[in-house]
């Protein structure tokens, strides 16, 4: 999968568009390349390409391919899959964030026409939670794996339902969910009642929490991004909802994006 340069946060529209009129032209062959096409770009921009791995294309000291699928042109951000080994052959993260900050130098007069082969740098690649994080804070998603699904094993052993089989459990039920909020509302004319939209990596869980409920765990509910919740199994016309009966936060070692504030 694919994403647009348009998902890169703090892009400008001005930049993007020279970015692009460069790319119709040719093929970029390295960040120096890059740099000296589209002086549009800011360091600051660069280093969020870098970040959330678009500059893979390039070519490591190898001379191997950033990525085994990867073309050698930026027409999207090239992200890889999260479930790949990064081979220290290949140019990653880190090696395409090392070119910029030195790229972004100015030369000087002497050096200004040299061009220097783009290399591994000295640092060691981003973990796949770096790499997540990285996603979360450059696009706000990822194209690899849901950070629910990597923990799966963990929540199996607690007894937690999946937001798809939820469907599959008689009205009334016991039950026990986690996920990533990534929606609270507290609405005038509930009379204090919460509702949150929890995620995991099949699909989303409704979830309704009571104003004695919310007083009682409010730091957790309102400053955590991932909850295990234990409640009562609501289905009306077929709309399955979770009323909460116990909350708690999740310790992940991946952390996500800020979930939507109450509203």
């Amino acid at each position: 999968m694919r994403l647009g340069l348009r998902y890169v946060k703090g892009l400008s529209e001005q930049s993007g568009k020279a970015l692009v009129r460069e790319r119709m032209k040719r093929p970029f062959v390295s960040i120096d390349d890059l740099h000296h096409r589209v002086p549009e770009l800011r360091k600051d921009e660069l280093r969020k390409l870098a970040a959330v791995g678009a500059l893979n294309f390039i070519q490591s000291k190898t001379g191997i391919p950033a990525c085994p699928t990867s073309r050698p042109v930026l027409r999207e951000l090239d992200i890889p899959t999260l479930n790949r080994q990064e081979c220290l052959s290949y140019m990653n993260r880190r090696d395409a964030l090392w070119q910029v900050e030195r790229v972004a130098r100015p030369a000087g007069e002497l050096y200004e026409a040299l061009h220097e082969r783009d290399g591994n740098s000295p640092l060691t690649p981003m973990t796949r939670a770096e790499r997540m994080n990285a996603d979360f804070r450059g696009t706000g998603l990822t194209v690899g794996r849901h950070p629910v699904a990597f923990h799966r094993p963990e929540l199996n052993k607690l007894g937690v339902c999946r937001a798809i089989d939820m469907q599959q459990l008689p009205n009334g039920s016991a039950i026990t969910i986690a996920g990533w909020v990534i929606v609270r509302q507290r609405p005038g004319t509930a009379i204090g009642f919460v509702f949150l939209t929890m995620e995991d990596e099949t699909g989303v869980a409704n979830v309704i929490v009571t104003p004695q409920l919310f007083d009682k765990y409010r730091m957790v509910l309102v400053d955590h991004p991932f909850f295990l919740i234990t409640g009562k199994l609501q289905n009306q016309d077929n709309v399955f909802s979770v009323k909460a009966r116990t909350v708690r936060a999740l310790s992940f070692a991946v952390e996500a994006a800020p979930s939507h504030d109450f509203h």
